[in-house]
């Protein structure tokens, strides 16, 4: 397993991760379908901070059995971005003169359901659940913030389209695969398995209203490009989505 990392050290490989493309598209298709489906401001809050901290934990668990230093320094900072990114939902929280611990309280069933839903077998199915959840949730909470208002909705969607740890994840995976196609399978395998269940735990952060009808409506097209973004991803190590 190290040659494959010692590989990825000599001659690392430029991986452009594949990030929906917003911030033009992005900001009117969300106007429209998703304004109305946005919870409260503490409500997002929450669940978004205590998201982040479950996509630490897993990185954490990622790099504790990485099986080299290029491994953990990849993943390594990889974590750090997730835990900024926990640490400026938690500044907003508290901002209303909130405790996060509490505010957070009431998600922790739902998410802690989710990571252990989603927990790979392995080093490998564990790194690329960090690169295909984190970045879904990601996009999903950046359109979904914009529903908070002018001020809080550019403030915050922008702690979740700023730096992450995607393309380094997606190196060294794409080195992994590389070292050994037979992953390619079993990961593509995953990595279908794994949309699914995210796209369970983004659709219960959705405010609903009583028009189920309308809801879908507004959902639909929103999660058919979460769900392209997540296949270019898949593509960018070469799996099947």
């Amino acid at each position: 397993m190290a040659n494959w990392l010692s590989r990825f050290s000599r001659a690392p490989r430029k991986i452009d991760a594949p990030r929906l493309r917003a911030r033009g598209l992005d900001q009117a298709t969300t106007k429209v379908e998703l304004v109305e489906l946005t919870p409260d401001l503490m409500g997002f809050l929450g669940r978004a901070a205590y998201v982040q901290l479950m996509l630490f934990e897993n990185l954490s668990r990622a790099l504790s059995t990485a099986p080299s230093t290029v491994g953990k320094t990849a993943i390594g900072r990889a974590a750090e971005l997730s835990l900024a990114k926990h640490r400026r939902l938690v500044d907003e929280i508290e901002r209303s003169g909130k405790s996060p611990a509490e505010v957070m309280q009431p998600f922790t069933k739902a998410v802690d359901d989710f990571e252990r839903d989603t927990r790979g077998a392995d080093w490998f199915e564990t790194v690329v659940a960090c690169y295909l959840t984190a970045g879904f949730l990601d996009d999903f909470f950046a359109r979904l913030a914009r529903g908070l208002g002018d001020d809080n909705g550019r403030r915050i969607a922008g702690i979740f389209t700023s730096e992450s740890g995607e393309s380094l994840l997606a190196g060294l995976l794409t080195s992994a695969i590389d070292e050994n196609p037979r992953l390619s399978a079993r990961l593509a395998m995953w990595g279908r398995r794994l949309v699914g269940d995210t796209m369970l735990l983004a659709r219960s952060a959705l405010q609903y209203t009583e028009d189920h009808i309308s809801d879908e409506a507004r959902i639909e097209p929103v999660f058919t490009e979460l769900i392209a973004a997540h296949t270019r991803r898949m593509d960018a190590l070469g799996l099947t989505a």
